[in-house]
């Protein structure tokens, strides 16, 4: 070993080793020897000791545009030479700037935004705007479902390994989700006439005062393992929520802004539009931002004062400003169709290749692997998903893990790669594979 790779090896084991020192331990991170990202540059990202990978998660649907994309660092370098920070208490041209921008793309009447830092806090804002809107308590939410790392947004996930530490889910009641590959009540699509849909009516009926605040869902569920509904499924459950006085959230952390592919937000693909709509993630392309977007109506509901210290911070609102800017200019509504269509040729054809994969799902530039130990049982196939985890990270490509048994590939890329990117995660994931023992 060179002196110039000791030297980066070293750095490497540094930072992990004062990670392990000064970190959470419950801040967990991907892969036996972590990796130790450098820099990126658009779909790629390299280590310290300067290796490169093509970056097919994007920090965990973050990345919507490309690692240090000009067109969205340009903007935010010259707001931090500007303005940088002043709170809430103050307007600002960025912050409104954006809320114009967003309002401009919401479908229905969703135009008035309340920013904040993440989906964890968007969602407390939509649950506690449903609370005060309708003066009820009770919200339904699904099984299998994220939403993130707060106590009242664990009581509202429904997955074990994130609801430890003793999460009381007083008011919450979670229904059984669309998982056609793994349905829990046994039954097939479309002969099941989307049952779980109706279980919606029947746990308001019988696990809830009769009246609602509100249901949540994510249209395609993220950490779930993508997770996705078949057509029918939303306009099923919007009925039941409105017949009981409640408000529908839709959960467009992960599946926002383009995700999904020629729409803007996931659950304009079920043709529903929802009363409250959750962001962050890709909203920014990786600056700290959520949001929750509602009517002008419920957000005169809300009811005492409030205020975010950080929430459409200038230089955040910015970032997601030419975020959003650029997608409109690059076609990446499309794009995303178009290539994740694509993407999701080459992906069926490695089901058929590898008995391992059990499922290939999702929308636009969001898809999954499922995988199994047997095909006809079924049965999760983690050690697998932990395998082909590390094989693609020593062949160069990045990529993710999900759902409730570790058992799940999620696929992320940017909004604006190409073919040709596809071309070459799906030779790498060939080769990966084959490298795989089960």
């Amino acid at each position: 070993m060179t002196t110039q790779m000791k030297q980066t090896a070293s750095r490497s084991e540094e930072v992990v080793r004062k990670h392990k020192e000064y970190l959470w331990p419950a801040v967990t991170n991907f892969y036996q020897h972590p990796l130790v990202a450098d820099r990126g540059s658009m779909q790629y990202v390299w280590d310290v000791e300067g290796r490169k990978y093509l970056d097919f998660f994007g920090g965990i649907l973050t990345i919507s545009v490309g690692h240090a994309n000009p067109k969205v660092t340009g903007p935010v370098k010259a707001q931090i030479d500007r303005l940088q920070h002043l709170s809430t208490l103050y307007p600002n041209e960025a912050i409104v700037a954006l809320a114009e921008k967003v309002a401009q793309i919401t479908p229905g009447a969703l135009h008035s935004s309340f920013f904040t830092n993440s989906g964890t806090e968007a969602n407390e804002a939509a649950i506690l705007l449903a609370r005060m809107a309708t003066g009820c308590y009770d919200v339904i939410a699904l099984r299998h479902a994220y939403a993130g790392g707060s106590s009242l947004a664990k009581s509202i996930t429904a997955q074990a390994p994130w609801r430890k530490s003793g999460v009381i889910s007083v008011g919450i009641a979670h229904a059984i989700n669309p998982y056609c590959y793994r349905c829990p009540l046994g039954l097939k699509y479309p002969d099941c006439e989307v049952v779980c849909a109706k279980d919606v009516e029947n746990l308001i009926q019988t696990g809830t005062s009769g009246q609602i605040a509100a249901f949540i869902a994510e249209p395609i569920q993220g950490v779930g393992g993508f997770i996705t509904p078949p057509p029918e499924y939303f306009k099923i459950v919007f009925k039941a929520v409105k017949k009981y006085g409640g408000l529908f959230i839709s959960d467009e952390v992960q599946t926002g802004f383009g995700r999904t592919g020629n729409k803007w937000f996931g659950i304009e693909h079920w043709e529903v539009t929802p009363d409250i709509m959750t962001c962050a993630k890709g909203m920014a392309n990786g600056a700290p931002v959520g949001a929750t977007i509602t009517t002008k109506e419920l957000a005169a509901s809300f009811q005492g004062l409030t205020i975010s210290t950080f929430g459409g911070n200038p230089v955040t609102s910015v970032a997601a400003r030419a975020t959003i800017e650029f997608i409109e200019e690059e076609r990446l509504l499309e794009n995303a169709d178009t290539v994740g269509n694509y993407f999701r040729g080459k992906l069926d054809e490695l089901q058929q290749k590898y008995p391992v994969i059990g499922d290939v799902r999702g929308k636009g530039l969001m898809l999954a692997l499922e995988l199994v130990k047997d095909r006809a049982t079924k049965e999760p196939a983690p050690e697998a998903t932990a395998q082909l985890l590390e094989r693609t990270r020593d062949n160069g490509l990045l990529i993710g893990k999900g759902g409730l048994y570790s058992n799940v590939i999620r696929l992320s890329p940017m909004l604006n790669i190409a073919k040709s990117d596809v071309n070459e995660a799906v030779r790498l994931l060939d080769k990966s594979l084959a490298e795989v023992r089960v």
